[in-house]
């Protein structure tokens, strides 16, 4: 065998063999997006706060308390429908993330995903997939509370409050809206999954001068 084509041989070998290195590589593969109403049946999991802070594979942080999911295929920004078929509770989520890497399940659930259709204790759950054809309205499902601490037309009022009450929740949101033209910025902790967790948190912050109040999504 000549030099050159021995030394090509060789480059491709050592190659293939570092792509098999020590950890495992996310495929950047692109997928035609499926049609709206495909289905899938399987195993759900979910992953919580051992991400929580981290980027996904789309490049967001991974928040734990949004209702998003990871999936093997599914293109980024993609809404489905997940329905337990253990007990007929459903949610919508938005994919941004790749997984999961167990055999035999089928998506990857956030914390809040996870909780909304009652599989945190098992772990796991049968689901049926469900794509939707666009953005829903509202990503949350029917019971959903927060506490609303403040409302604020100047947006550095309201991150700063945000930073405070971070030293004593695990997520507090500050949520844009515009009412008469006017852009207000409000901060809310949450969410809750029930009006008695969100009333005992109301109270603790009225007890400490919070003018707070649940809001429902």
């Amino acid at each position: 065998m000549g030099g050159p084509r021995w030394l090509l041989l060789v480059g491709l070998l050592l190659f293939l063999v570092g792509c098999g290195g020590g950890y495992r590589r996310v495929p950047r593969v692109l997928y035609p997006p499926p049609k709206p109403g495909w289905t899938q049946v399987g195993i759900a999991s979910w992953y919580g706060w051992d991400f929580h802070g981290r980027k996904t594979a789309n490049g967001e942080v991974y928040n734990m308390y949004d209702y998003t999911a990871a999936h093997r295929t599914l293109p980024f920004g993609t809404y489905v429908r997940v329905l337990n078929l253990d007990n007929g509770r459903s949610v919508v989520v938005r994919i941004n993330d790749r997984g999961p890497f167990v055999k035999g399940r089928i998506i990857d659930l956030s914390y809040a995903a996870a909780r909304a259709i009652d599989m945190i204790g098992p772990g796991t759950a049968r689901v049926q997939l469900t794509v939707l054809p666009a953005r829903p309205r509202a990503l949350v499902p029917v019971g959903v509370y927060y506490v609303q601490v403040g409302s604020f037309v100047e947006p550095h009022r309201a991150y700063a409050l945000q930073r405070t009450l971070l030293a004593s929740f695990s997520s507090v949101k500050v949520r844009r809206a515009v009412v008469d033209g006017v852009v207000y910025y409000r901060v809310r902790v949450g969410p809750f999954f029930s009006r008695t967790a969100a009333e005992g948190r109301r109270r603790w912050l009225r007890r400490r001068g919070y003018p707070a109040v649940i809001v429902r999504e």
